[in-house]
């Protein structure tokens, strides 16, 4: 069985090896990089992050990642944004004001409510919203590719203060409720991005992990 090669992009910031040991515990290639050439030949590319919005996206552009993460998403290969990693790919942050994200989400990441203890560090239930797809649970619930294989109602490990809020509420492809509804996970073509850990979230983040391992395996037939 091929082992699909995947770009962990390493901008500097964080437990980046955490995600890279997870991939390749469901069978990636999983490769730490910064590399250019390595970044655009791999099968899939993911981009994790912990911290501050503004002190990763500086991290990212001064590693020179902006273009060629940008690149990558218009390839049309398989893209994962983990956490921060998430919130980088929305047009700007409350956070760090002044700071422009990716913007291949257009929208703003945002607060937690002022009435939930900040940040939300636990286990929460991911409602899994419909999306479009031929994917459907026990429910009948049409789910991302993503989380074909999971129960309908996994649970994952949060540690955030923030959320993003997308301008087009569709690409919301799950939710998870503390204080408000917290958008948990999005859909942008092919782009999926959480804002949980899928490396920290036991044998429901490691299924996640793994769909997204058989899809950039597809890339890599």
């Amino acid at each position: 069985m091929t082992s699909p090669v995947i770009a962990v992009l390493d901008y500097g910031i964080g437990n980046l090896r955490s995600a890279q040991k997870a991939l390749q515990k469901v069978g990636a290639d999983a490769r730490l990089t910064s590399d250019p050439a390595l970044i655009r030949d791999a099968h899939a590319a993911v981009l994790p992050g912990v911290g501050n919005f503004g002190a990763c996206m500086t991290a990212v552009r001064a590693a020179g990642l902006e273009d060629l993460i940008h690149e990558r998403i218009a390839s049309g290969s398989p893209f994962l944004g983990i956490c921060v990693g998430m919130q980088m790919l929305f047009t700007e942050s409350q956070e760090s004001s002044g700071i422009v994200g990716l913007n291949v989400v257009p929208g703003e990441v945002r607060y937690l409510p002022d009435t939930v203890k900040r940040p939300q560090m636990q286990w929460n239930r991911l409602h899994i919203r419909g999306s479009g797809t031929a994917e459907r649970d026990e429910r009948g619930v049409d789910r991302d590719p993503m989380f074909a294989t999971l129960p309908a109602e996994p649970w994952m490990y949060f540690v955030h203060s923030l959320h993003g809020v997308p301008n087009d509420e569709a690409c919301i492809v799950a939710t998870v409720d503390y204080g408000c509804q917290v958008t948990a996970a999005v859909r942008v073509g092919n782009v999926f991005a959480v804002q949980f850990h899928p490396e920290k979230s036991a044998g429901d983040g490691l299924g996640l992990l793994q769909n997204f391992v058989d899809i950039a395996r597809l890339v890599a037939a």
